[in-house]
């Protein structure tokens, strides 16, 4: 997954459509909060083995939601100025450090 390439294809829909002056780091990240409840809901009154044996339709929306929770956290990445590959790597590396060799 090329981050850069997806974030200029983001950002040309954005263009095209004059989406810019709504795509605040707040406004991003409260739709990302959005697109997550929407994930949340397809797995809402399921047992724990339901939410690992989904039907063919229900993963596919869960893919959708997923994507558009990525996207919209590219998008806010450019606008803060993080570098999405960074910032995960250093969290990973983190979490290795607290739970795997801590």
């Amino acid at each position: 997954m090329n981050l850069d390439e997806l974030t200029a294809r983001l950002h040309a829909i954005r263009d095209h459509n004059h989406w810019k002056r709504f795509h605040s780091p707040k406004n991003l990240a409260m739709a990302a909060s959005v697109e997550m409840a929407e994930l949340v809901e397809i797995f809402q009154w399921l047992s724990e083995d339901e939410s690992r044996r989904l039907p063919a339709d229900k993963l596919a929306h869960a893919g959708q939601e997923v994507g558009d929770i990525v996207l919209y956290l590219l998008l806010l990445c450019a606008e803060l100025g993080l570098d999405m590959d960074q910032v995960v790597r250093a969290k990973l590396a983190d979490s290795e450090r607290r739970f795997v060799h801590g």
